[in-house]
């Protein structure tokens, strides 16, 4: 898969459902391996990222984005496929989430409490929402092109990545959605119910 095909769907915010195999496929070979090492996140902006994925996708029954490793899909697509602009783009924004929690409530995001944390991430959502709702009255939508990318703001970027992290990653997709990475069997042909007439 071409870089600008990854990005495409993240601009277009693609629904997983609509994955080919070979997309999936894909997806899941961007997840990280096991002892992954982080090369663009720093110790506190990887914290930030493990809170906030957490709180879009909790642990329920299932293990939520931190057990998904959420953070490590989105450092390792920093780090492999974004622009140095794009990847810039993202880490301001992680900035800007620490400077809206010190204005509302004087401390870093990571040290606010959790009540604190989802008011804060359901302001901004609340924002995108807004956002969406003004860009569809104004811009028809049109399909993402190349430079989509990782376009939109940073909410909007944020969120993605965390779907597509999570439900890419093999707790996602085998124990929250209850798929088969690889089909146990196939069904060929198969008897028709149609009968013909001689």
């Amino acid at each position: 898969m071409q870089r600008r095909e990854l990005f495409r769907l993240f601009g277009a915010g693609a629904a997983l459902p609509a994955l080919s195999p070979d997309l999936f496929a894909f997806f899941q070979d961007a997840q990280p391996k096991s002892g992954y090492i982080l090369k663009t996140l720093n110790p506190h902006q990887n914290t930030t990222v493990v809170t906030m994925a957490e709180l879009i996708i909790p642990a329920t029954e299932t293990p939520g984005a931190k057990g998904a490793r959420v953070n490590e899909f989105m450092d390792l697509i920093l780090t492999d496929w974004a622009h140095d602009d794009e990847r810039q783009k993202f880490l301001d924004g992680l900035a800007d989430v620490d400077k809206q929690s010190n204005a509302l409530f004087s401390k870093d995001f990571v040290d606010c409490s959790p009540l604190q944390q989802d008011t804060i991430l359901r302001e901004m959502d609340q924002k995108l929402a807004i956002e969406q709702q003004k860009r569809s009255r104004v811009i028809p939508r049109t399909p993402a092109g190349d430079n989509a990318r990782l376009a939109g703001s940073f909410f909007r970027v944020f969120k993605t990545m965390t779907i597509y992290g999570y439900y890419t990653s093999e707790i996602g997709f085998t124990q929250e959605l209850k798929e088969e990475i690889i089909p146990g069997f196939f069904h060929g042909c198969a008897p028709s119910n149609t009968s013909s007439k001689a």
